[in-house]
């Protein structure tokens, strides 16, 4: 297979890139349909009258149809979509990149989804569902999982399908709230969660970045303790990764403390903790849920974040974390194997 793909890529490069291009378009529909001409050819990048000659050619083939509201991606296409997927991912040789991203950080596995969500929106939600059919293939019966909150771990939630077949699952979130949107709340996300699978959540009616003695206080409440129990307990931990400069100022830290991790070389961040290029905790957010010594015993963690901007934060919070599952992104991937050769 993979000789038979790089002869293509020698002999008949057009063909290949004609692939990627009608693959991209139809993902792109599949994601926001039903979506307008105009309005995929910007998401694209590209001009509407290529786009009108690749529109065309997958309604001829039966992959998509086009009504009022806009096009939509049919039964068949959808096949295509999932059937090109590896696809892809071999052609773009992602494998490689795999097992050397794997065996240079020391992860548990790795998964790489094609494209950059940082120059096209619709791969966070190939990241989502991703991880999504990662995470309903490893659950088991009795399962505990915590997750923090953000929009990428909203874009997992909202991709995992409805199942029936799991008994007594439960979700907590991993720590205390962050943030004014109700949506990206790990709380909300994790009642979201456990409805999806037939479980049952609690919820930690803490918010993040608290003080320290007020923390102390707080986690003395019986309620808490035994959420807390359940956090440590957890056999699945699902969270996402930011850059340091950016999370700081979401979770309200003050300037000069900012400027001061920023000093000391803090490049990412995850559930709470700011982490430098060599993986070395900088700083930690105080908050009830989730310490980083207690990762460890977290038979599998699964962290999920795309985009080349965020290469350098992966690498740092990812490195020798040896049961983490990571679900990125191509423009991610390569920049990472940027600054691992």
């Amino acid at each position: 297979m993979e000789k038979i793909l790089k002869f293509q890529q020698k002999i008949v490069p057009e063909l290949v890139e004609l692939l990627e291009k009608r693959y991209d378009v139809l993902r792109t529909i599949y994601y926001n349909q039903p979506v307008g001409r105009r309005v995929l050819a910007n998401d694209l990048g590209i001009g509407e009258r290529i786009v009108r000659t690749e529109i065309n050619f997958l309604r001829i083939q039966g992959f998509i149809k086009i009504n009022t509201p806009g096009m939509t991606v049919t039964k068949e296409g959808e096949e295509i979509i999932n059937e090109l997927k590896d696809f892809i991912h071999e052609l773009r040789g992602l494998s490689e990149i795999e097992k050397l991203i794997k065996d240079n950080l020391g992860l548990k596995d790795i998964i790489i989804v094609p494209g950059d969500c940082d120059k096209d929106k619709t791969v966070m939600n190939e990241i989502g569902r991703t991880a999504a059919n990662y995470l309903k293939d490893i659950l088991r019966d009795n399962n505990i999982i915590a997750l923090t909150g953000g929009s990428t771990i909203k874009r997992v939630i909202d991709n995992i399908p409805e199942v029936s077949n799991l008994r007594n699952i439960l979700v907590v979130p991993a720590r205390g709230g962050m943030g004014r949107n109700m949506e990206t709340q790990a709380n909300t996300l994790s009642a979201r969660l456990a409805n999806k699978v037939g479980g049952t959540y609690k919820l930690l009616h803490v918010p993040d970045n608290l003080s320290d003695q007020v923390v102390k206080t707080i986690v003395k409440e019986k309620d808490i303790k035994d959420i807390v129990k359940n956090i440590y307990n957890a056999d699945v931990l699902i969270y996402g990764i930011g850059r340091a400069y950016k999370m700081a100022k979401r979770r309200g830290i003050p300037e000069d403390k900012i400027n001061k991790i920023q000093l000391e070389g803090a490049v990412g961040e995850a559930f709470g903790y700011y982490f430098d290029k060599q993986g070395k905790i900088i700083y930690s957010t105080p908050s009830i849920g989730i310490k980083n010594e207690e990762i460890g015993k977290i038979k599998t963690l699964i962290a999920v974040a795309g985009g080349s901007s965020k290469a350098e934060a992966i690498l740092s919070t990812e490195r020798n974390n040896h049961n983490s599952i990571l679900i990125t992104d191509e423009g991610a991937a390569r920049e990472i194997v940027k600054f691992i050769n």
